[in-house]
């Protein structure tokens, strides 16, 4: 007869267990020792059980299903069909291109690629109807999945100004492609930004909600799913408590205007916490960022290398990037299980929390006016750098730690002759509608104060 490993065992209460912690705090206050609070306002307790557990979230994760992606900046246009061919032999299943203008060959770039059944993200830095209907023939020529990561409201959020089309705010040229093609999901929502920004978690879902009912308010005809292109940090059970959320949400919201609008989620580990000092440390940090993207249910990840903050391109960064995912999927059997996050007491109880803060704000944000009139007023980018200003101070108390940088730092390490790129904020003075949103890592002060002395 059959039975379980646990029938030998009586069941322990939530009270029991609380009481025997507080039995070996020795006399420490319950509450002020073992329960943290995030910056999301949400109290993590040490243990969760079934006895406080009410519901789950309404969202079923599919782990086994995500995409390696390979991120491909194109400027030389046969180094960038070589990388591509090169990548899906070594393991890419999926290609990001970022291509910086409309005068690019996409037809060049792209007529020898193995692109059947494959799906092709491209983030273009400009808006081309005659571009876009030529990626719909393509994308039909080719039986691949393009998605044109157009994100017009993020543009003006990063640069301050808008695509420089015939119409105020590129909607109606957004409206007018989407009636020239038939293939091709063309709208992306770039919540990286306000993650590299600083925003918290909370802020990071209510904002790219906000932007993206913008677009569903806006551009009633798209059919097409949403790209939501996200960067995860390094809070592991919350990030993968906050893809779940945002993909509830999202689903939500949409089913008010389509319900056939789907939530494509492509995502990429954070630079906010990531360094120039101790670079090998960075390889860590990028690991379990995928494993809360794979785990917390994204469509596709692209890795970050370790390198990329001072290296241009390179094979070797991209080699070990792309390595990582491979190991993930294949060696630690990420694609056999498609739901170990659901059901997790644990990560519900953040699902559902992050869900509830976040949707609350959604609603703040709609109830004043929207995302693009808080965005043009500036309460957008003041709320963000409220949020940065606070987790800066963490790490500058050495309260929020990066190894290798604020906490056990190698004085000898060199890093002025490796920099090919520089890894700090630009400054470029231009003219601008609104006062741009700033992507800012935590450790750019003290890295610039450590090579003025070397």
């Amino acid at each position: 007869m059959a039975t379980t490993l646990f029938d030998d065992f009586n069941p322990i209460s939530s009270k029991q267990w609380k009481q025997k912690i507080q039995f070996e705090l020795d006399g420490a206050e319950y509450n002020q020792t073992v329960i943290w609070n995030s910056p999301e306002d949400i109290q993590v307790k040490p243990f969760y059980h079934r006895d406080e557990f009410s519901k789950t979230a309404a969202i079923k994760t599919k782990v086994s299903n995500f995409k390696i992606c390979q991120n491909i900046f194109v400027y030389d246009i046969e180094k960038s069909i070589q990388r591509a061919i090169n990548t899906i032999e070594r393991g890419a299943e999926s290609l990001r291109f970022t291509i910086q203008n409309e005068k690019t060959d996409i037809k060049k770039l792209l007529e020898t690629l193995p692109l059947e059944n494959r799906i092709v993200y491209f983030n273009l830095n400009f808006i081309s109807i005659d571009f876009v209907k030529l990626l719909d023939t393509i994308s039909i020529q080719k039986k691949a999945f393009f998605y044109c990561n157009i994100d017009p409201i993020g543009h003006f959020a990063r640069e301050g100004n808008w695509f420089p089309t015939s119409d105020k705010n590129n909607f109606e040229t957004i409206e007018n492609i989407a009636k020239a093609t038939t293939n091709l999901s063309l709208i992306s929502i770039d919540l990286g930004l306000y993650q590299n920004a600083g925003a918290t978690i909370t802020q990071q879902i209510a904002y790219s909600l906000a932007h993206a009912n913008e677009y569903l308010n806006r551009l009633p005809n798209l059919t097409k799913p949403f790209v939501f292109q996200v960067s995860v940090g390094t809070n592991y059970f919350f990030e993968i408590a906050k893809l779940r959320a945002l993909r509830m949400l999202f689903n939500l919201i949409a089913a008010a205007y389509n319900p056939d609008i789907e939530c494509h989620l492509l995502v990429t580990p954070t630079k906010r916490n990531k360094t120039i000092y101790d670079y090998n440390v960075n390889m860590l940090r990028t690991t379990t960022e995928c494993m809360s993207a794979i785990l917390g249910g994204a469509d596709a990840v692209a890795n970050l290398p370790y390198d990329a903050l001072y290296h241009k391109d390179n094979e070797f960064g991209d080699r070990i990037a792309r390595n990582q995912l491979l190991v993930l999927k294949h060696e630690s059997y990420f694609d056999k299980v498609d739901n170990p996050a659901d059901g997790s007491y644990y990560i519900e109880s953040l699902t559902m929390q992050l869900a509830e803060k976040s949707l609350a704000l959604f609603k703040d944000i709609e109830a004043n006016g929207g995302f693009l009139k808080l965005l043009n007023d500036g309460t957008i980018k003041k709320k963000i750098q409220e949020s940065a200003a606070k987790e800066q101070e963490l790490f500058d108390s050495k309260k929020e730690v990066l190894l290798g940088t604020n906490k056990y730092p190698n004085k000898e390490d060199k890093m002025k002759h490796d920099l090919e790129l520089f890894p700090f904020v630009k400054i470029k003075p231009r003219k601008t509608l609104i006062t741009p949103i700033i992507e800012k890592r935590l450790a750019e002060k003290l890295e610039q104060e450590r090579l003025e002395l070397e």
